[in-house]
């Protein structure tokens, strides 16, 4: 498989944040390895920004050390790393105060580049005094875009806030909310699956899919981070974003175009068609404290905590490709395994005229976004061999790390940051679309605050709580195996 690169115009990118955790794991190694891979022109310039009183030479040594901590050394020589640290200077900002802002003004003014990015990594306290002062300093050009990380929001009152004042500042074409799911290899080969392949669209709908399931498991506690985690839990860290856009590429309409309205058009319209969820059609649980490890309640220091660790949920798209199909939604920490796949399960066949297939045998293709990015489709066919028709059930498996070579697999970040420079934003969530998606999870997370019920609780390493595997038995079906191919 042969991947061509195509370069981005030089750019002036400025990282808010500069020497947070975000900054030192995912975003300074996404830009060194574009660079690495001559996508970003050597021309463009990387200002870091943050409180801290720091020099270039103390930035560009953080930087280094960040590299060699999170990009394999065998990666990258010397020469390249040396190249990428004299792309960057760093300028000392209080986004609280004007102090530093003229400094971060004519910096950019000198030797500007045509295109001008900035990257929010600040906690969402600093949104607003951070984009007023981009203002007030005359920093925002028509080339310019803006990087929201997560959360947008705690909810729909504040998701508006957040919009409404990124607006103040920004067109809605020069905002990108960065979900970094969206830019998996594998969620693009969703689309790609979906509408370049005229074998599976006229399979995609309710006449011949039962039902469907997206999971993403993870295997860590929040032990470390328990009470910042305790502010949002399982719904709005995950459920809000990440799964929420998972199901709006299954579920929607093709888009007139590949570009990115029609495509952002297409999933407000999922949002918008989601059943209402009745709190009986959810789980939240807690994990439990085991030999090797503390609680959930231990962990977020709070005996009295009911944010949940995991949430499972039944709902349904409104709408005529998939009336009467259910989707179902499950995220958790402290599980067996991490993984996150969607799974289509199929109808069964209408009559079998084969003994050995087994009553109860559906196929079924499996999406895997990790930890190994692939394709799975489940099939039944002849099992090798004389002595009568046996059936077996093979996997077709296309397994993205066997097929891209190394020189071409990259990131999430790397991808979106790349799209930002370039102003493409199809893989970004658009004002409204954040909005009705916190319309939606709101309802649910209303009826739980509303209800004297507590999150029940799961053993660590487990699959989830019984009442997970309830919610899917009253339906006569089951969740797939964290640990099936």
């Amino acid at each position: 498989m042969v991947s061509s690169i195509i370069p981005v115009d030089p750019f002036d990118l400025v990282i808010f944040g500069a020497t947070g955790d975000l900054a030192r794991r995912k975003i300074l190694p996404a830009l060194f390895r574009r660079v690495m891979a001559g996508q970003a022109p050597m021309g463009s310039r990387i200002i870091g920004a943050s409180r801290s009183d720091l020099d270039d030479s103390a930035f560009q040594k953080l930087t280094k050390e960040a590299i060699q901590e999170f990009v394999p050394k065998s990666d990258y020589k010397s020469a390249d790393l040396d190249g990428f640290l004299a792309m960057l200077s760093y300028k000392t900002i209080d986004a609280f105060s004007d102090a530093g802002w003229d400094e971060l003004a004519t910096s950019l003014k000198d030797h500007a580049n045509p295109v001008r990015a900035f990257y929010l990594s600040v906690s969402p306290s600093l949104i607003t005094p951070t984009t007023q002062h981009m203002k007030a300093f005359d920093l925002i050009t028509p080339e310019t875009r803006v990087v929201v990380e997560k959360p947008l929001g705690t909810d729909l009152a504040s998701a508006k806030a957040l919009n409404e004042t990124l607006r103040d500042a920004f067109d809605e074409s020069q905002i990108y909310r960065i979900d970094h799911y969206l830019g998996k290899e594998t969620v693009q080969n969703l689309m790609a699956l979906r509408f370049a392949n005229i074998f599976l669209e006229p399979l995609w709908n309710a006449k011949y899919v039962d039902h469907v399931q997206i999971t993403v498991a993870e295997s860590v506690t929040v032990e470390g981070r328990g009470e910042y985690y305790d502010t949002s839990g399982a719904m709005r860290d995950m459920i809000q974003n990440h799964l929420m856009q998972l199901l709006c590429l299954v579920a929607m309409e093709p888009p007139a175009h590949f570009e990115a309205d029609s495509v952002r058009n297409e999933k407000l319209k999922v949002i918008h068609a989601l059943a209402p969820v009745d709190m009986r059609d959810t789980v939240r649980a807690q994990y439990r404290a085991s030999d090797k490890t503390g609680s959930y309640l231990d962990h977020v220091n709070d005996p009295q905590s009911r944010t949940e660790s995991y949430v499972a949920i039944k709902t349904e798209v409104s709408n005529w490709r998939w009336a009467g199909v259910p989707f179902y939604l499950r995220t958790g920490k402290a599980l067996k395994k991490r993984v996150s796949e969607i799974t289509l399960i199929f109808k069964q066949v209408p009559h079998s005229i084969f003994p050995d297939l087994a009553d109860d045998y559906q196929n079924k293709l499996v999406i895997r976004l990790q930890p190994e990015e692939g394709i799975t489709l489940h099939m039944t066919v002849k099992e090798p061999g004389p002595g009568g028709m046996r059936l077996t059930e093979v996997p077709l498996d296309m397994s993205f790390a066997e097929i891209i070579p190394d020189n071409v697999a990259i990131d999430a970040y790397e991808r979106l940051i790349m799209d930002a420079i370039r102003g493409n934003q199809t893989l970004f969530m658009r004002g409204d679309e954040v909005e009705a998606a916190w319309g939606w999870t709101d309802h649910i997370i209303e009826q739980w605050n509303a209800s004297s019920s507590k999150p029940v609780a799961y053993d660590q390493g487990s699959t989830g709580p019984e009442d997970a595997i309830a919610l899917m038995a009253r339906d006569n079906r089951r969740w797939q195996r964290l640990d099936a191919v």
